[in-house]
């Protein structure tokens, strides 16, 4: 028969089962013995709790018969052993109890933004829809009724229903908590299956450069230099909101993005690709030198309100952006587009994709190219006259009607390597 055998505050337990010894119990039991250990870890473990035997009431004392505890052979400790009629999972929890553990067992994990949104999800959706249920009786048709209830409730502002992004942040804690819940009690999880709803692609809405200096001409003078700013870096709106000065490099012209404005505090940046080192172009460092007389003395950010504290992204979004569009009759639409313009234009500009995705704190091109390329037609060569110049040059022909000739200098010659002692007789 097996048993379990683990220490706990400084003792030595042993505690028996009536299992037999087939790979199956094995398995059963190493599953319960990684859940004390993570207890342990965690120190949230309770022996008296996890090993009630049946009809032992929770609050009741053990008798002598209940255990007996002898020193180990080895003088290692205290041995505890105690015969159980079979190995008892712990009482079940409901929903609402083991989401509000899960919680607080994973909140180091994660940043302030990350927690607060997952608790407003769980407190505000999950648990008054199962919080009385445990967690081994919510079933599959439980959570796909649950989905289809989130897809008939309206949405924010004017939208007729929760979109398929919000629904899918509601549904995936869910999931999470459940298939936590079910290693843990050793129950087949009833999330298997359930896919993620399809998001639509939605496309970026840039200004273009007219537009641009259409803006930055009209907006109200303190907030020109923020505007510029945004406009022509590509910060995000946490990132520029939370710029302080000590991470202005007039010297080598860098803007080091290390902290970010989040729920009205500094935070550390969306990830950890987005930490990176923005240049200032020359209408930047001169924005920022005008600043910096503005606001160097008032404290540690950039950018400050007419209080001087540091700007908030909803208050400058009601305020002062949207009555701004409304009044150049400029298409709505939210601050982030100043990022997606500043990408445009590098892009437009022939900047190196590798260097703007560094910019922006993408870890790779790819995203850039998606997102933006089909803003840039001379980058995409969507008229296909390079195209045109190498089939003209390739066949002899004379080129079509706009193209130029195309000279055996213009095309790409392979690198010589007959030189190179690495490449042999290559």
């Amino acid at each position: 028969q097996l048993f379990l055998d683990f220490r706990w505050n400084g003792r030595r337990y042993r505690e028996q089962t009536t299992l037999l010894d087939t790979p199956e119990n094995r398995s059963r039991l190493e599953k319960v013995l990684a859940r004390i250990e993570k207890q342990i870890q965690q120190k949230t473990f309770d022996h008296a709790s996890f090993f009630r035997r049946p009809g032992q009431a929770a609050d009741r004392p053990e008798s002598p018969a209940d255990r007996r505890t002898e020193q180990a052979p080895n003088n290692a400790g205290a041995v505890s052993h105690r015969p159980l009629v079979g190995l008892e999972p712990a009482a079940v929890p409901t929903f609402r109890e083991f989401a509000t553990l899960w919680l607080k067992e994973h909140t180091v994990e994660w940043r302030r933004s990350h927690l607060r949104t997952l608790e407003s999800t769980v407190e505000g959706r999950l648990i008054p829809r199962f919080g009385d249920q445990p967690v081994n009786e919510i079933r599959k048709a439980d959570i796909l009724a649950f989905r289809a209830e989130l897809s008939s409730l309206p949405g924010r502002g004017k939208r007729p229903a929760l979109s398929n992004k919000r629904i899918n942040g509601i549904i995936g804690p869910l999931k999470q908590i459940l298939n936590e819940a079910a290693e843990r009690y050793d129950f087949a999880p009833p999330t298997v299956n359930i896919r993620a709803l399809k998001l639509r692609r939605t496309d970026v809405f840039p200004f273009t450069l007219a537009e641009v200096h259409r803006i930055l001409a009209t907006v109200r003078s303190d907030y020109r230099d923020y505007l510029l700013v945004r406009f022509f870096t590509g910060m995000r709106s946490g990132e520029v909101d939370g710029l302080k000065w000590q991470y202005v490099d007039f010297s080598s012209r860098l803007i080091l993005v290390r902290e970010a404005r989040v729920l009205g505090a500094d935070d550390y940046t969306k990830t950890d690709g987005s930490q990176r080192d923005i240049h200032m172009s020359t209408p930047v460092y001169e924005a920022l030198r005008r600043q910096e007389s503005v606001s160097r003395a008032r404290g540690d950010h950039v950018f400050v309100n007419q209080a001087g504290g540091p700007i908030d992204n909803k208050n400058f979004t009601t305020r002062v952006w949207d009555p701004l569009l409304r009044h150049l009759a400029l298409p709505p639409r939210r601050p982030y587009q100043m990022r997606h313009t500043a990408a445009t234009l590098w892009l437009a500009a022939g900047e190196s994709p590798e260097w703007i995705a560094r910019q922006l704190g993408h870890t790779n091109t790819q995203m850039l190219f998606r997102v933006y390329s089909r803003y840039v037609p001379n980058l995409t060569r969507q008229d296909g006259s390079a195209m045109e110049r190498l089939l003209a040059s390739s066949f002899g022909q004379g080129p079509s009607t706009g193209a130029r000739r195309v000279v055996e200098d213009d095309l790409p010659v392979a690198p010589d390597t007959t030189a190179n002692p690495e490449h042999g007789d290559q």
